[in-house]
């Protein structure tokens, strides 16, 4: 009984925390005296959440994980290959998006500024700002390759 009701109020709990430094934000009693100790108070309680969560999860991650190498038919399934084919997907995927970022964020300003001061250059600049986006999309191909092959 004891643990249902910590699986029931700990996350209610935790969204409590984060939501308390955003009742001024909609309230509009936000300066920008307070700014910075807001962002520095969010950030510390996504942590303080993050680490929470991540505690209440390895009891349960642990007996799952002891039960699917159990009851699995391959003796892929479930194992420590999976898990790093899994995370191996998910780097695919936000490094090549942290990559698409930053060229779009270095080539739309300078394709605007082409833009600008000639706009015939628009289809030229936009085929940049496209390749940019295109590094994305090819490491979401490349985690759903790996996903396929799990």
């Amino acid at each position: 009984m004891f643990t249902l009701l910590l699986q029931v109020v700990a996350p209610l709990l935790i969204i409590a925390l984060i939501s308390i430094p955003l009742i001024p934000v909609f309230l509009g009693k936000v300066s920008i005296k307070n700014a910075k100790y807001r962002v520095i108070l969010q950030v510390c309680l996504f942590c303080a959440v993050f680490l929470g969560v991540s505690l209440f999860q390895f009891g349960g991650y642990l007996v799952n994980a002891a039960e699917a190498v159990t009851t699995s038919n391959s003796g892929f399934a479930g194992s420590l290959a999976q898990g790093l084919g899994f995370i191996a997907a998910a780097v695919a995927v936000s490094c090549s998006s942290i990559g698409a970022a930053y060229a779009v964020a270095s080539s739309a300003p300078a394709a605007i500024g082409a833009i600008s001061e000639n706009p015939e250059n628009f289809g030229k600049a936009m085929i940049f700002v496209a390749l940019a986006e295109g590094c994305a999309i090819y490491g979401l191909l490349i985690a759903i390759l790996i996903v396929n092959k799990l």
